[in-house]
């Protein structure tokens, strides 16, 4: 079992680098430098993603393990007079989940901190901010984030449309709420913290694994699809999060989910018959789940004819894309049941 403070730590490690889609570079240094240090091959493709190779017995198959860096958040659409600059959603961000605070703009020159803002209160009917009070929730044409610099300095700092917009990391260090982990970006920073640890632990696997950080899965699995059309697999597992929700028959624990089907389709029966196999070797519980408003790189991949067999390993999550909240055993048990399914013989 691993260490939960360890856990936490490197988790938060990966928190504190940002990542939004496309724009990835602050964590795939700290990716490249860490996976070096744990003495794997580890190299960035054309797609932006972060490999690391563990050669396995029988180098003529492969598998991969995903775990997508990339983070949702906004781009910039405009800027406006007063500091003021307009964005609009990338991935499933939402301006009410993130709240009024402190967000990062990541310009070509230089990290520039503002607040988004919703707009006063203290209002009538007359201010269209008394609408978000009482009848529809705040959307990102209703929002802006309020710099206080001129628009010649926003231009000098490298913010201009196009420009990523993060939660600010003056907000978003994780918390322990006793043995579970609460934090921004938990999709897919805890997952990809299962990647590193898989790279620490696994030495001898059956066939050659990749572990993939891919890049922009949270706008359509571009860096997953880029990798698989290139690299012959004989089969893709995705980390993922999976949504506490009432409509789901997920409980929070330590049990990890593995995903039947999401909105992409149908995972491949074979693989996951050997995952809950690995699982109970272990004595690890599993649950199932079908999603909807899901997909992942293995779903993606598979439904686009990249990679036969694909699955979906999760921990169970509270709040997604959110301020989330998920439990560190949940995920000490991902990296256990994988360094495990790694190690065994591998079934077509």
């Amino acid at each position: 079992m691993w260490d939960y403070e360890q856990l936490f730590k490197i988790i938060a490690e990966l928190v504190m680098h940002h990542s939004p889609s496309g724009v990835e570079t602050e964590i795939n240094q700290f990716l490249l430098q860490r996976f070096a240090s744990l003495g794997v091959e580890v190299w960035r493709d054309k797609a932006d993603n972060i490999i690391a190779k563990i050669p396995g017995k029988n180098p003529q198959k492969a598998i991969a393990i995903t775990a997508h860096k990339d983070e949702i958040g906004a781009i910039v659409k405009t800027i406006g007079d007063a500091g003021r600059v307009e964005v609009r959603k990338l991935g499933g961000a939402f301006p009410w989940v993130y709240g009024e605070g402190v967000v990062d703009l990541l310009g070509d020159n230089e990290t520039v901190s503002g607040v988004l803002s919703f707009g006063s209160r203290h209002v009538s009917h007359e201010s269209p901010q008394k609408a978000q009070q009482e009848d529809t929730p705040v959307k990102w044409e209703n929002a802006w984030i309020e710099t206080k610099l001129t628009t010649v300095e926003l231009e000098a700092a490298g913010i201009h449309p196009g420009t990523r917009m993060v939660i600010g990391k003056h907000r978003k260090h994780p918390i322990r709420l006793k043995d579970h982990i609460a934090s921004y970006t938990l999709d897919n920073k805890a997952s990809v913290a299962i990647l590193l640890a898989l790279a620490e632990t696994v030495k001898q696997p059956e066939v050659d694994v990749y572990l993939v950080a891919s890049a922009k899965e949270e706008v359509g699995a571009i860096g997953a699809l880029f990798f698989t059309q290139n690299q012959t697999l004989d089969a893709l597992i995705a980390l993922e999060i999976c949504p506490l929700s009432s409509e789901y028959p997920i409980e929070d624990g330590e049990s990890p989910v593995v995903l039947a089907q999401d909105a992409y389709g149908i995972y491949d029966e074979s693989l996951n018959r050997q995952l809950s196999q690995s699982a109970k070797h272990l004595d690890i519980p599993i649950q199932l789940a079908i999603l909807n408003g899901f997909g992942s790189d293995a779903s993606i991949a598979m439904k686009f004819g990249h990679v036969g067999r694909a699955a979906c390993l999760a921990f169970p999550t509270q709040n997604t894309h959110g301020y989330e909240i998920a439990h560190l055993g949940a995920i000490a048990n991902c990296i256990t049941l994988l360094k495990a399914f790694c190690e065994s013989k591998f079934d077509e």
